[in-house]
């Protein structure tokens, strides 16, 4: 059986599976869908963004996220040894000074990575930002598929 259910926030009717689970509502689903929600909590997230970080970082530190962030690091290492080689030269090179960090080229923003578009290359880098590295690595995900 499908079921249906309106949105207090949009008013637009939509089925069920477009609601998060909540199980202190009567039906068992959040009385918002979930594109309202989710542009609520982006909203609530860009006005709080400081407080939000320093939660994050505190979280951070907590014994168990320590470890889960250690073994993450771990399996990222033995994943591709070719890419630990060349994030490896880039800090190396950057240290000495033979490699220059940049802006952005995306966004123009200070604070950037150095993204490899072939680790095989460890000193071609071109600089992003978090976000704009995150978007560049989806891109290249979309090309592999």
């Amino acid at each position: 059986m499908i079921r249906f259910k309106e949105c207090f926030k949009c008013k637009t009717i939509k089925l069920l599976s477009e609601f998060y689970k909540h199980s202190a509502m009567a039906d068992g689903y959040l009385n918002k869908c979930k594109e309202c929600t989710k542009n609520d909590v982006t909203a609530h997230r860009n006005k709080n963004l400081e407080k939000i970080r320093a939660y994050d970082r505190d979280r951070a530190k907590a014994p168990e996220r320590s470890k889960a962030a250690k073994e993450i690091t771990s399996a990222w290492r033995k994943a591709d040894i070719n890419r630990v080689k060349a994030h490896n030269a880039v800090a190396r090179s950057i240290r000495k000074g033979l490699l220059v960090r940049c802006p952005c080229i995306r966004c123009g923003e200070i604070k950037s990575l150095a993204h490899h578009e072939d680790y095989e290359k460890p000193l071609e880098v071109v600089w992003l930002c978090q976000p704009c590295h995150k978007q560049r690595h989806k891109e290249i995900n979309v090309l592999k598929d």
